[in-house]
């Protein structure tokens, strides 16, 4: 089964209330197999008109999994953490590739 990677796009404006929601996520998305493989960070376009003021990304164990996360209580209470700590807040997850076996 393939892994999951949920992806983030945001822009901070307001670090002390948002540092609410970084506390409860990670616990959240932990609870459901996810790794955090990017939070944050320094980051350059190579290619087209994408400027992401803040990118995060995570692995899941599978599409589900991520799925469930999202609707978890855990994380709906986390959501609500970050209700107006950003100026964009956008959010994907995206099915990845099975290996071929080495």
């Amino acid at each position: 089964m393939p892994h999951a990677y949920l992806i983030v796009e945001s822009n901070i404006t307001d670090p002390e209330g948002f540092k609410r929601y970084m506390a409860a996520a990670p616990a959240a998305a932990r609870a459901f197999g996810a790794e955090y493989l990017v939070r944050g960070g320094r980051m350059q376009v190579l290619e087209g008109d994408w400027h992401p003021p803040r990118m995060t990304v995570l692995r899941y164990p599978s599409f589900e999994a991520a799925l469930a996360m999202y609707d978890s209580p855990e994380y709906v209470a986390a959501r609500q953490m970050r209700a107006g700590t950003t100026a964009c807040f956008n959010m994907v997850v995206v099915e990845g590739v099975d290996a071929p076996p080495a």
